[in-house]
């Protein structure tokens, strides 16, 4: 039983961090009708700039605090610099130019980081565990999951109860109306990809200190982020978090018990190399049902 909630607390965890991703990205997706394959890269930027900016203050804190505002930043210069330039065309030409923005993001990180990876130490008082439920749970990890559903929160009291939240839903319902009444477009776009990447530099810069900081980290967790973005529906951050959270107990859950139900009938070794791969496919077997039963996701645009 101390097993079991311990990994319902690290799927709660793994849940709320994709959640952060997938919602930058749905916000992107279902507003702006733009697919954003560079997103994993700055994801990856993030936990760049949080390793660099703590290293040079020796605060973790401010390092996450001054990492996460580089991002925003990098995020809107991408949208001025190169994303306008894809707005109303086909999504294909989205994917080839957000792949190059891929390539691109990787090169200029070797460039300035080289090609080893960094480490994000955490601080003394994230390194403790705390006592939950009668057990040790790390700190750290339980602190991600408090953030996360701040993070959550706040983005809903924007996008639902406020005026910036308001142009936001009108611009993905009818962007022309929404120009014809005198909002800048370009500016509430900007601030939407800001926001966007703001998120995933947050998901990057938290995951850091997990996992090595390196070229390319973003680019396997970006298909979990478009599969949860599929599941709860495109444009919808209330779907995205629901299926952020199936995604993340599924496969926490399946990594921690398939290898020793797969023992009963395999190898130790096939039993381990198997039950990975069988935690990944009920993920996909889960988006497969919801397309079939439920092709717009578990939640419509409107249901935001």
């Amino acid at each position: 039983m101390t097993l079991f909630i311990e990994q319902c607390l690290n799927g709660l965890q793994f849940g709320l961090l994709l959640f952060m991703l997938a919602a930058g990205l749905t916000l992107v997706f279902g507003i702006m009708d733009l697919v954003n394959l560079a997103h994993g890269s700055l994801y990856m930027m993030g936990a760049y700039f949080a390793a660099t900016f703590t290293a040079l203050t020796g605060s973790f804190i401010a390092g996450a605090v001054v990492g996460l505002a580089a991002t925003l930043v990098v995020g809107m210069a991408v949208e001025v610099i190169a994303m306008r330039r894809l707005y109303g065309r086909d999504h294909l030409d989205h994917v080839l130019g957000t792949f190059g923005l891929i390539l691109f993001f990787n090169e200029l990180v070797r460039i300035i980081w080289g090609p080893a990876g960094l480490s994000l130490p955490l601080p003394g008082w994230l390194q403790q565990p705390l006592s939950i439920f009668g057990f040790q749970y790390s700190a750290y990890r339980f602190s991600i999951i408090v953030v996360s559903l701040a993070v959550a929160a706040g983005l809903y009291l924007l996008v639902m109860r406020t005026r910036t939240g308001m142009l936001i839903r009108a611009g993905a319902s009818n962007r022309e109306m929404v120009g014809a009444l005198g909002v800048n477009i370009k500016l509430l776009y900007t601030l939407v990809f800001g926001l966007g990447a703001a998120l995933a530099g947050l998901a990057g810069l938290m995951n850091a200190p997990i996992l090595t900081v390196q070229i390319g980290m973003g680019e396997n967790i970006l298909i979990l982020a478009f599969v949860i973005t599929v599941i709860g529906g495109i444009g919808s951050i209330r779907g995205a978090l629901v299926a952020a959270l199936f995604v993340g107990f599924i496969d926490t859950l399946g990594r921690s018990y398939f290898p020793d139900i797969l023992r009963e009938m395999l190898s130790p070794t096939a039993a381990s190399t198997l039950a990975p791969a069988l935690s990944s496919m009920l993920i996909y077997l889960l988006m497969a049902i919801v397309l079939i039963v439920k092709p717009e996701g578990l939640f419509s645009a409107g249901q935001r």
